[in-house]
């Protein structure tokens, strides 16, 4: 099921990078007066340049007391030239502090937010897709920044004191310029506005087709065993070509947004111009004004040239900002109450009251279990497929919150205490274990962060670890891929257990820990996985018969209820068991069934 975001404003969006970036604001702040300042000086040296011409224009023969004045002139055209250079260097070496700093905050925002999400969280959502909203989060800042400090400051500093100087020389044409740059602000703006939608669509497209290839990529060794590569290529050509039509069609749009600037551009040279001639002739303005008059034009027609840029990174930034900010604004499924206090664990027991779970509405996995685990028991829970086993185990470790009834251990309730306390005690062995892209040592090492080599080397030698890598060039020291997947299952299932061996906790949970080993290897574990039980509570999902026989108790489970419990002998012994009917469907040493549809979820 699409995992359901909130709806999120600009506002909101404007709201999240400035609780990230608060500790910047003095970065911020000396970035954008170097700008104002620097563009203020930009716009009173063309004034100089005025003042030039019209000592060239009236000079008449005096050359040697007009070329002082020049000089003088230039002078202050130097000045002010390297004044507005100094101020805007100084934002070039502010600026990166502020932007590259605060993608690095919005980035680590992100990452903890998202990472506190739930189970079903990840579940509903794909890796390729999460991983593209951090990016992408980061990478809107920069772009929103930039045109802010680069473009908008500069040109709103631009319009305000051109007009003020225009103002003193002549009022009509700066009504003429700003009624001239109202129109063409406007058409941007609402133009803009109406493209918006297809930039968001465009994004949309563009997430689906990370997650599409992210998705095909990951399971390609299954594309290549299942003979899907046109299957895939087919599918992967159907999303491009959606991708391509929406960017084609959005390239269109900034084509009509360009010929309608180009033309108003034209039209304001036109007027500008024209007036100024006939003040000229008037007597009214000098060669000079018309020099300044072109300085501003042209500066003029460079900036608001980028203004359609300007809206359109706008409206992508905020689009792009959106899909991480939608994450950020929705409540982490499964949290700490405010009270919630350490689990202390001393016994180690585990109990269910009337406990109920539903994914959905109209689907009950658990229907008012009741289980009371003694501490140091070692249980099995059996049962046929989506009878709720895995749901059981998940709902221990809190990766799903009860819908109804409490899970205690030690006679607290997990849903009141903290889950850093909680998973500090449970430790899981699963079925397919995924390892980090890091080296041996470091994956094992994950089980206790503080423990020595040393340590995570008998760790690993009591789960048979080191009976294959031995055999590996850079032994402990060897990068495992992506998910493990530089390894077999058995040897990845052997690294599970040498963390879980190294973390000690006092409950653990065994979700079929043996199933990927070969009967040598499981052999050569089995005692391992006895040493690791020993003084713990121990749960176990299992299907071997060598695992089963040696639990304390049985726990058969199905249609989300327990239906029978007791040890191997008893249940087998009982007529009309349903552990019976399973133990007589078995096929060389497993219970006959398919893994728990619930696993899915």
């Amino acid at each position: 099921m699409a995992q359901k975001y909130p709806k999120v404003s600009r506002g909101d969006i404007v709201r999240s990078y400035w609780q990230a970036l608060k500790p910047l604001k003095w970065w911020a702040f000396l970035t954008i007066v170097s700008i104002i300042v620097g563009t203020t000086f930009s716009i009173l040296t063309p004034l100089f340049y005025r003042t030039f011409f019209n000592i060239l224009n009236t000079s008449g023969g005096n050359k040697i007391a007009a070329g002082g004045q020049l000089v003088h002139a230039l002078f202050f055209i130097l000045l002010f030239n390297l004044l507005g250079w100094i101020f805007y260097r100084s934002a070039t070496f502010t600026n990166p502090q502020f932007q590259g700093r605060g993608m690095a905050l919005l980035r680590q925002q992100g990452f903890d937010y998202m990472l506190s999400h739930s189970y079903s969280f990840f579940a509903d959502n794909f890796t390729g897709s999460l991983t593209q909203r951090i990016n992408r989060y980061a990478r809107a800042f920069e772009r929103l920044t930039d045109r802010i400090i680069w473009n908008v400051i500069p040109l709103f500093i631009r319009i305000v004191g051109i007009s003020i100087i225009i103002w003193t020389i002549k009022p009509v044409i700066t009504i003429i310029l700003i009624t001239w740059i109202l129109i063409f602000l406007t058409f941007n703006f609402f133009f803009a506005r109406y493209k918006h939608p297809f930039d968001e669509n465009r994004a949309t497209i563009d997430s689906h087709a990370t997650a599409v290839l992210s998705d095909s990529i990951t399971n390609h060794n299954t594309i290549q065993l299942f003979t899907g590569y046109n299957q895939e290529t087919k599918s992967y050509k159907n999303v491009t070509d959606e991708q391509a039509a929406a960017t084609i069609f959005s390239w269109k749009l900034d084509g009509i947004m360009e010929a309608v600037q180009s033309f108003l551009i034209i039209l304001m040279e036109f007027l500008l111009f024209y007036f100024s001639i006939k003040y000229w002739q008037l007597g009214m303005i000098t060669l000079g004004t018309f020099v300044l008059l072109q300085s501003y034009l042209i500066g003029f027609i460079g900036q608001l040239w980028d203004f359609s840029r300007v809206v359109r990174d706008f409206y992508e930034g905020f689009a792009d900002a959106q899909e991480m900010v939608e994450i950020l604004a929705l409540p982490h499924e499964i949290k700490d109450t405010p009270t919630a206090k350490p689990l202390i664990v001393e016994r180690g027991s585990v109990e269910f009251k009337k406990v109920i779970f539903s994914f959905n509405d109209t689907r009950t996995v658990l229907d008012g279990i009741n289980l009371d685990i003694k501490g140091g028991e070692k249980v099995a829970l059996i049962g046929p497929s989506g009878a709720g086993k895995s749901t059981i185990v998940r709902l221990i470790l809190r990766l799903y919150n009860v819908s109804g009834g409490q899970i205690l251990i030690d006679g607290q309730n997990i849903q009141q205490v903290t889950q850093e306390s909680l998973h500090k005690n449970v430790s899981l062995v699963p079925q397919d274990p995924i390892l980090f892209h890091r080296t041996l040592m470091e994956n094992i090492r994950y089980g206790r962060k503080d423990a020595t080599d040393e340590e995570v080397i008998k760790a690993a030698h009591l789960a048979h670890c080191d009976e294959f890598i031995k055999d590996l060039p850079l032994g402990y020291k060897t990068f495992v891929g992506e998910r493990g997947i530089k390894l077999s299952g058995g040897e990845r299932q052997r690294v599970a257990i040498a963390r879980a061996i190294l973390k000690n906790a006092p409950i653990l949970i065994l979700d079929e820990a043996t199933s990927s080993l070969d009967s040598n290897s499981e052999a050569l574990i089995q005692d391992a996985l006895e040493k690791l039980m020993e003084d713990k509570t121990t749960i176990v999902i299992a299907h071997r018969l060598s695992t089963i026989r040696k639990m304390d108790r049985i726990i058969v489970v199905e249609g989300g209820k327990i239906l029978e419990e007791g040890s191997h002998d008893t249940l087998i012994e009982k007529e009309g068991s349903l552990y019976k009917k399973l133990w007589e469907l078995q096929a060389g040493g497993f219970l006959v069934q398919e893994p728990d549809s619930e696993d899915s979820k």
